[in-house]
């Protein structure tokens, strides 16, 4: 896997990319009906390096879809009981039951990946870790679950460009931990670890999908074409509603608006957003009347003085 793509990555216009999310988000909504109807098992896995991309993916796939049904799992450090644990185990209990789509923003791969680099587990650690990893995951198919594994790749200078952004944004600079500066300084030792992570667990029932991250846009669009590619799903007819007549008010009389509301504060501003830019309008047509009548009244002195 290079270490940077070459060449700067095809870019998605704002407007295309819009217009093409809306679509996948239509046939996600048809994929969730039909896994809530075939009773389907999915569990998808997303793992890059810091700054890949993978919560902006997650949302793009989960932001119109219902909760109930797609689930996302991003797992806190260990506690010191979970630590006592098998591994695996606390990963367990999140797995999808039928009718379920399970996301994980990280997973077990944190063994061969965060813990392993940063030194929170020993190399024999890592080393079982990878051994039984595709006996673990040949369980889950087996089982029927279907299972998706996305590695979102990016090159050095968009990591870099995204986690220096991370600083200036005031939405973001809680994403910036001391974890991802030493990420940023192990670039190597995660790559090291990425490809041995993958020539251990990338098999025929769970293999290993590589985004390139390096446009957010197009990645995303890429990724949700990818996985609805891999499931197969029916469009079902959507069900016919009508609504029934509302109930008669019955005597019903409405309360006083006496309650604690919710102060209109934007709404105030929209007014006088509004207000103000009707003024500026008026003012204009006055302006422009005003020299109408001063460019039709010079026009008639000079007539006059011709006719002297």
């Amino acid at each position: 896997m290079n270490q940077k793509t070459e060449g700067k990555p095809a870019k998605i216009s704002l407007k295309k990319y819009l217009r093409e999310l809306k679509y996948l988000h239509g046939e996600l909504v048809a994929l969730q009906r039909w896994v809530q109807r075939e009773g389907l098992k999915v569990c998808i896995i997303f793992e890059g390096r810091d700054g890949a991309g993978k919560g902006g993916t997650i949302k793009a796939i989960t932001e119109r879809v219902s909760p109930r049904v797609f689930r996302t799992v991003a797992l806190p450090t260990p506690t010191e009981r979970e630590k006592s644990q098998i591994y695996l185990q606390r990963y367990i209990p999140h797995l999808p039951a039928a009718g379920e789509v399970v996301i994980f923003d990280r997973s077990w791969y944190n063994r061969a990946g965060v813990e392993r680099v940063m030194g929170f587990c020993t190399e024999e650690d890592c080393f079982k870790f990878l051994t039984i990893m595709p006996f673990f995951e040949k369980a889950l198919t087996d089982s029927g679950i279907i299972l998706l594994k996305y590695w979102l790749e990016i090159d050095m200078e968009e990591q870099e460009r995204r986690l220096k952004n991370r600083i200036a944004d005031p939405r973001k600079v809680w994403k910036l931990s001391p974890m991802d500066i030493e990420s940023y300084r192990r670039w190597y030792d995660y790559s090291r670890a990425r490809d041995e992570m993958m020539a251990a667990t990338d098999t025929s029932w769970a293999p290993w999908f590589v985004a390139d991250s390096n446009d957010k846009r197009t990645a995303r669009l890429n990724i949700i074409r990818h996985l609805l590619g891999q499931i197969p799903y029916k469009h079902l007819p959507a069900p016919e509603v009508e609504f029934p007549p509302r109930q008669k008010a019955a005597g019903y009389i409405e309360a006083d608006r006496s309650r604690r509301m919710v102060e209109d504060w934007y709404g105030r501003q929209a007014k006088a957003d509004k207000e103000c830019k009707e003024q500026r309008k008026r003012q204009k047509q006055r302006e422009k009347a005003e020299k109408a009548e001063k460019t039709l009244s010079e026009g008639q002195g000079q007539t006059d003085a011709k006719a002297v």
